[in-house]
């Protein structure tokens, strides 16, 4: 009974995994990024921060560190863009490529 409940409990924890959140895709953000640069109040913008969030982390995990800066610079780029609403979006546009390259 003891191993039964044991499997059980595990099997549960596995399937939890599976139902966890998926990941962004690079495009998905990239395309995402592109229309923050043309209205950075759009609520796209606000959740596109938690989906390179995402992102950061699971490149972090895999020891990609340019890819990992890279989402860091967009994320903060458009975190301003968002807050402070009189800064240019061109920072947005312009690390796009980075994101490109090295993600």
């Amino acid at each position: 009974m003891k191993y039964l409940t044991f499997l059980l409990i595990k099997i549960l924890l596995l399937s939890n995994s599976v139902i966890a959140e998926t990941i962004p895709t690079k495009s998905n953000i990239l395309k995402e990024a592109s229309y923050c640069t043309k209205d950075s109040q759009a609520q796209v913008c606000k959740e596109l921060v938690s989906e390179i969030e995402k992102l950061q982390l699971l490149v972090f995990d895999q020891n990609r560190f340019k890819c990992q800066s890279s989402l860091l610079g967009m994320q903060s780029a458009i975190i301003e863009a968002y807050f402070f609403k009189n800064l240019s979006n061109n920072r947005i546009s312009f690390l796009i490529p980075y994101v490109v390259k090295n993600c």
